[in-house]
């Protein structure tokens, strides 16, 4: 049974639990890096790496895209952000310096559809696996003209996502599962907290659900909206909705990725060991040269027109120890001279996986957990 707690007479609440609320334990047997495979696959598309870079104008561009593939990795193009709305973004992304009323002012310009068919255009071209994010709210009027201009994967996110997003009372929105259906091309869709909203989404015919909605640093939505992810226990509970669609479906598996608090490489495998196939980061890029943002960081609630929840946070173009600059590369794959260890992410998973005994990622999620610390 669920682990709950009282909070006051008649109304009780579940317990939760963060990543950092656990810890992995290794086993009797170990083995060498070299003998660990982060490969991860997704319908067609096979990736070295389980990692997918979220859709921020901080972090993913054209030219980063391409990058991020050569690395082994996804980067996804967000559809609504400034290479869809200008045609010199980097002039606009110069002026965003993290003041809430520019960055409404700047994303306030719409999207043009003949700039989104470009930017997905260039990218074919640069020949990379294409993703692209749409919201709920504008995917049935924006996607068909990404998927008229070729994507490889669609991304439908938003901060909580449900199987029908309703815009407004007595008109019809979308229908996630007559939508995905005409579709041959995969979908992610996402974030999601709970199981019985995983099982809805798994049923809408999607390739991946996202866990979480990428809480960061700078992000406010436990505060303004009362939302929380403790994203140790969404992942779980959304691996039990993917063992139970298996069995409703008779084997059609379900990709899980987790998005959100997740910084280090010890962060990613414990999203991993919880049952994620793969991980959406967008914070833990911003300091790369190849990042766009010149250093900030920031999601798409924060240009929000009504309820911005989300600060820009300045880390600043990152340097090594030896004052050289830090590349996307550094940062993803090694090496690195950092002694924090908080580049080479997944360097970092590798050597975790092998000192618990693991050479898949798909054995890597039996891995023994425990929580650490008084709850």
């Amino acid at each position: 049974m669920p682990e709950t707690v009282e909070i006051g007479l008649g109304r009780s609440a579940r317990r939760g639990y963060h990543l950092a609320d656990i810890a992995l334990m290794p086993t009797r047997r170990t083995r060498g890096s070299a003998m660990v495979s982060t490969t991860w696959q997704i319908d067609a598309h096979t990736f070295e790496l389980p990692f997918v870079a979220a859709p921020s104008d901080a972090t993913v561009s054209p030219a980063t895209a391409v990058e991020v593939e050569r690395l082994g990795g996804l980067a996804v193009l967000d559809g609504e952000g400034l290479w869809s709305r200008y045609d010199d973004p980097a002039a606009e992304l110069a002026k965003l310096h993290g003041e809430t009323a520019t960055l409404q002012r700047v994303y306030a310009t719409p999207v043009s559809p003949e700039l989104l068919r470009a930017r997905i255009a260039d990218l074919r071209r640069s020949n990379v696996r294409v993703a692209v994010r749409l919201s709920p709210q504008n995917t049935a009027e924006l996607a068909p003209h990404a998927l008229a201009e070729g994507v490889d994967l669609l991304v439908i996110q938003g901060t909580v996502i449900s199987a029908e997003h309703v815009a407004r009372e007595n008109e019809p929105g979308l229908n996630l599962k007559t939508f995905i259906a005409d579709l041959d091309v995969p979908v992610l869709v996402g974030g999601v907290t709970n199981y019985q909203t995983a099982l809805h989404l798994m049923r809408t015919g999607a390739a991946g659900v996202i866990i979480g909605y990428g809480s960061h640093l700078g992000s406010s939505t436990h505060s303004t909206l009362g939302i929380e992810v403790p994203m140790a226990t969404a992942i779980v509970d959304a691996a039990a909705a993917r063992r139970d669609y298996l069995d409703e479906t008779g084997g059609r598996y379900v990709h899980l990725v987790a998005y959100g608090d997740m910084s280090t490489g010890g962060d990613i495998a414990k999203a991993l060991a919880c049952g994620a196939d793969a991980v959406m980061l967008g914070e833990p890029l911003a300091a790369a040269t190849e990042a766009p943002g010149y250093g900030r960081y920031w999601d798409a609630t924060a240009a929000h027109p009504r309820v911005p929840r989300s600060a820009v946070v300045d880390f600043g173009i990152g340097t090594s120890a030896d004052d050289e600059p830090v590349s996307l590369e550094e940062l993803l794959v090694g090496p690195t001279s950092d002694p924090t260890g908080e580049r080479n992410l997944f360097g970092a998973v590798r050597r975790v996986m092998g000192k618990c005994g693991y050479s898949t990622l798909k054995e890597f999620q039996k891995a023994e957990l425990i929580v650490t610390g008084e709850r």
